[in-house]
């Protein structure tokens, strides 16, 4: 058996949970100091910003919270389009991530 088709027949890669919580806790504790920068600054003229900044930063701790029910119940990693299983580069860098590459392009 070549190489390559060993690392065909090898499962995806997956993130432990515990890798996978560490990283939503520490995304989560981010976007909460984000969030409270964001409603204690001083605007001088820039309410409508601070309110649209602060808005996309809850949507985010939403986003979180959902991915942390998602490893409580064992679906945290896979597509919620395909059903495969989420890069873990992807969810390296978007923990949070519902969906693979393309299932969110055709979402978009």
């Amino acid at each position: 058996m070549t190489i390559d088709a060993a690392r065909s027949e090898d499962p995806p890669e997956r993130l432990s949970a515990h890798d996978a919580r560490r990283r939503l806790e520490h995304e989560r504790d981010s976007r909460l100091s984000q969030l409270a920068e964001v409603e204690k600054g001083e605007h001088h003229g820039a309410e409508d910003l601070m309110t649209v900044q602060a808005a996309a930063i809850r949507r985010v701790l939403q986003e979180i919270d959902l991915a942390f029910a998602r490893l409580d119940d064992g679906t945290y990693g896979t597509c919620q389009g395909c059903g495969t299983a989420i890069p873990v580069e992807r969810l390296e860098i978007l923990p949070y991530a519902r969906c693979c590459v393309g299932c969110q392009q055709r979402a978009a």
